[in-house]
């Protein structure tokens, strides 16, 4: 009876042994994902590929006349989940996302648009520092 169990623990393969090593359905469904996400990853690197290269023609394979910018996109959103990220800028350093500090206008910027503003339009801009607010209506017609 014992050795038909240990027959059975030998004739188990890679999957079965990763199952046996990890209890946790959480790890389980972690450890597929990444699978699946490094199937489509050289999915979409070999249609890339084909794309782009000329096969020789012994193989017989036609030549792929497809847009390879959706494949492309598919590629990088991919490699954007392992956390590589394929945009660099001119010297080789990927840039911050824009913030009110990187993006270039100051709150000096923002008063003069602001009195720039009143002097050439009738208009009343409000600025609200701390909400709530409400805005109630006036029954009485509006006359200029």
């Amino acid at each position: 009876m014992e050795k038909k169990e240990e027959e059975k623990v030998k004739k188990k393969g890679p999957f079965g042994k990763l199952k046996e090593t990890m209890d946790d359905k959480e790890e389980q469904l972690e450890i597929l994902s990444t699978f699946v996400r490094l199937g489509i990853l050289i999915w979409s690197g070999g249609i890339l590929t084909l794309a782009y290269v000329d096969l020789p023609p012994q193989l017989q394979i036609p030549k792929q006349d497809l847009d390879p910018t959706f494949i492309a996109s598919v590629f990088t959103g991919v490699l954007a989940t392992f956390g590589v990220q394929t945009a660099k800028n001119k010297k080789g350093a990927v840039p911050p996302p824009p913030t009110a500090t990187t993006s270039g206008i100051t709150k000096a910027d923002i008063e003069a648009l602001i009195a720039a503003a009143k002097e050439t339009a009738p208009v009343q801009t409000i600025r609200v520092e701390q909400g709530p607010i409400k805005i109630v209506t006036d029954d009485k017609p509006y006359k200029l």
